[in-house]
């Protein structure tokens, strides 16, 4: 894809803390405006960034999202990984449970945020961490 001179096809920002989620928030905005997504389809995906990126810093006590512009010939998207070093999910199905909470949260983050995108995957391991990555196509 012909990415625009001042921004990267791929980098991350740092979730350590509140503003950590901000920045990522802004990021996914500013990399979707670029794809020219609809207000929609933006706001999906930065819905779905904050609730993971929440979810990276409390959950997994911190660590990284991930982006990628995407670029398959017909279409054009942005690939979002969430990725930290926590405790790890015991039970991925229960926690792509409706409703379902391992802590005082509504338990809308995980199946919320699979609403919201194209293609959604989780990897857990307990002990070693959680990864989340999410897909938006234009």
């Amino acid at each position: 894809m012909p990415a625009d001179d001042s921004v990267a096809t791929t980098g991350s920002v740092p979730l350590r803390s509140e503003e950590d989620i901000v920045s990522s928030r802004q990021k996914v905005r500013m990399l979707s405006q670029q794809l020219k997504f609809s207000l929609v389809d933006q706001t999906k995906m930065i819905t779905a960034a904050s609730e993971l990126s929440r979810n990276t810093l409390i959950h997994g006590h911190g660590g990284a999202m991930r982006w990628e512009l995407l670029d398959d010939g017909l279409r054009r998207g942005l690939r979002l990984h969430f990725e930290d070093e926590g405790p790890g999910i015991p039970d991925v199905k229960l926690a792509l449970t409706d409703g379902w909470t391992s802590k005082s949260g509504m338990g809308l983050g995980l199946p919320g945020s699979k609403r919201l995108v194209h293609e959604f995957e989780l990897e857990s391991t307990p002990g070693a961490g959680t990864r989340v990555s999410i897909t938006r196509w234009k």
